[in-house]
């Protein structure tokens, strides 16, 4: 298949309504445009020739005209999102049909695909802007660096925003675990594993886990591995949904992590408060510095003499984020499925709280 690729994991999500309408009677061209819908998670309706309904036309997000059909639409009252659709690149008249339906574009297929994918998807995407995505990384083992993630996705949850909290770190377990959702229903990395190209946000979000009101992508506890271009694919596509996505990062600067790292808007060095971690974390943060236009530190607690959160950060010549106070119970917590940052009144959600009020416009997003 020329063109965009898609994994077996699209044939389990449930496609986006609101997709686009299509208007032709070559049953060949028909086929190839249904395979460009389902690659962009968007469920069409199809007309063969004059919409039956005009309201059909007008409310369409976009209108993909068969080249076949344009002369039996020219009568049809002139709307944006219309793009004609044909295969003959040496065919004088396409144009000619092209502004007989009021289209301000043409795709010839096989060859421009990909760029119709991409068409159809920003059509079903009903965000204004990306998401704002922060990478959480361990200073050392054992930082705290997946209970910070853990908070802060819940607290923008909380908040009202649309959440996505992804786990990049195959070693670490993963974070539904951590989460006590690892019975809940949905997909995980593995599934993804054949993603190429563009993916429609919505179609990703559809099927993955919801733990307390936030979408959740982790690792299963196979082994299967998820190729970079892949990981590229599926990021992209959480940040076109906008809100916010938190992700877990490895310490590790493989393939795929250099594709997370690429995409962050702002990293959290995780350091506990002692020397040695200190120590580590400076070699973490010289490995992932350059990869990284705003890196900043979370010193973890309690806090030693004259080693506090502006010295560390001055050791390490990177911004002080804030200090997490050391939260009593937090181990039981956990093991009774009680999330990280569940407690509204734990340091965990005191600091997540703090935070997000820098990083965020004031008023979340409503969920779609």
């Amino acid at each position: 298949m020329t063109g965009p690729q898609t994994s077996d994991w699209a044939r389990t999500a449930a496609t986006t309504r609101g997709g686009p309408l299509i208007a032709t009677e070559d049953e060949d061209l028909l086929d190839d445009l249904l395979r460009l819908c389902a690659a962009a998670g968007a469920l069409p309706e199809v007309c063969h020739g004059t919409p039956a309904r005009r309201g059909t036309w007008d409310r369409a997000s976009l209108v993909l005209v068969g080249g076949d059909c344009a002369g039996r639409l020219a009568g049809l009252p002139h709307r944006e999102n219309v793009v004609l659709v044909g295969r003959e690149p040496a065919d004088p008249d396409l144009w000619r049909r092209a502004v007989l339906v009021g289209a301000r574009n043409v795709a010839l297929l096989p060859d421009e695909e990909g760029w119709l994918v991409d068409r159809i998807a920003d059509t079903v995407e009903d965000v204004d802007g990306p998401a704002l995505t922060v990478g959480v990384i361990g200073g050392r083992g054992g930082a705290g660096a997946s209970t910070l993630a853990c908070a802060l996705a819940i607290g923008a949850a909380r908040t009202g925003w649309r959440t996505m909290l992804v786990d990049a770190d195959p070693l670490g377990g993963g974070l539904d675990v951590l989460l006590g959702a690892e019975r809940i229903d949905g997909l995980r990395w593995p599934a993804f594993a054949g993603s190429r190209g563009r993916m429609a946000g919505r179609a990703l979000e559809e099927v993955l886990p919801e733990p307390h009101g936030l979408r959740l992508l982790s690792w299963d506890r196979g082994d299967a591995e998820v190729p970079p271009e892949a990981v590229r694919a599926v990021l992209a596509a959480a940040r076109r949904r906008g809100g916010v996505v938190v992700v877990d990062l490895p310490r590790g600067t493989d393939g795929s992590v250099v594709e997370v790292l690429r995409q962050l808007d702002l990293g959290l060095l995780v350091v506990p408060s002692e020397l040695r971690a200190v120590a580590a974390a400076h070699r973490v943060a010289s490995a992932i510095g350059m990869m990284m236009g705003d890196l900043r530190l979370v010193v973890r607690g309690p806090c030693g003499p004259g080693l506090d959160g502006e010295e560390i950060a001055r050791l390490l010549g990177i911004p002080l984020a804030g200090e997490v106070p050391q939260e009593p119970g937090l181990a039981q917590a956990l093991a009774t499925g009680r999330p990280p940052g569940g407690a509204e009144r734990s340091p965990l959600a005191a600091f997540s709280t703090e935070f997000w009020a820098r990083a965020l416009p004031e008023g979340p997003e409503v969920p779609a």
